[in-house]
């Protein structure tokens, strides 16, 4: 049997594949970053393992944000072995598996608007560029994250329109010391910053929320496609939820960016199960 899994910072899918079909499953995001072999083992053992036979895995490939270096390779790794005994275990950077998931074997520019974000280009078989987004602190512009930032700013400086502030207010009855309570001291503040994308998706149609979206993703295509040499020659391709629910600006701000619009996927889970098994 085959395993694969993508991880983002909120959650991970995972697709167990045999001679009978295909199943899915999902649970909180695996980030190591965010997360020690003990907290991951947790979360493997309440919300994967009861739906699944790891002794009857074979292969598993593991593409997970924040596994960007070989320390944070292993430590995936090592946890992954623990359980799945009998598997050969490859873990990857998720932008791999969006590249896989997205180009298959063809090259092209593929990019990740999740809770984070990020875009490399692929040349068929490998990654052969790529601009840090530095994260939800110092960048990840046009991600979840970025736009949560980004309005609560605004409604604390005073800088939305008041029938803007109105409606933020009335969804959330915000406390500045709980906001900021989230942000510094609980664990995923990027989580918690992505959690007002479905209310700014809710009241996409006010100008204000428009333009906040509108406005985030030009800042991504101008710091992260237009950089690359071939963002004018190759298509342009996304994954994530936030690229797919606001795909409509999304193709807007691609437009006046000048750049061809590809594949626009919620999940990348198809696609690397198109990549690894045909």
């Amino acid at each position: 049997m085959l395993l694969i899994a993508d991880s983002g910072s909120t959650k991970t899918h995972w697709c167990v594949i045999d001679e009978n079909g295909k199943k899915l499953i999902q649970t909180i995001g695996i980030n190591p970053y965010q997360m020690n072999n003990i907290a991951i083992k947790e979360v493997l053992d309440k919300e994967l393992f009861p739906f699944l036979s790891p002794e009857t895995i074979r292969n598993v490939h593991f593409y997970g944000a924040g596994c960007s270096t070989d320390q944070k390779c292993n430590l995936i790794d090592s946890v992954l072995q623990d359980f799945f005994v009998k598997a050969n275990i490859d873990v990857h950077h998720d932008m791999l598996g969006a590249a896989r998931a997205l180009c298959g074997h063809e090259n092209g520019i593929a990019c990740i608007l999740g809770t984070g974000c990020n875009s490399c280009y692929y040349d068929g078989t490998e990654i052969t560029g790529q601009i840090s987004s530095l994260g939800y602190i110092l960048g990840d512009e046009g991600s979840g994250a970025y736009l949560g930032k980004r309005l609560i700013r605004d409604y604390y400086q005073d800088s939305m329109p008041a029938d803007a502030l109105l409606l933020f207010k009335q969804e959330f009855n915000p406390v500045l010391e709980k906001i900021l309570d989230s942000i510094y001291n609980q664990p995923r503040p990027n989580r918690f910053l992505a959690s007002f994308c479905p209310f700014i998706s809710k009241n996409i149609n006010h100008p204000y929320f428009h333009e906040l979206v509108s406005s985030s993703f030009d800042e991504f295509f101008a710091k992260y496609v237009l950089k690359f040499d071939e963002a004018k020659t190759s298509k342009v391709h996304f994954l994530g939820s936030v690229a797919f629910y606001f795909s409509d600006i999304l193709k807007e701000s691609a437009q006046k960016a000048g750049v061809q619009i590809g594949k626009i996927y919620e999940s990348p889970i198809q696609g690397l199960v198109d990549f690894h098994v045909n």
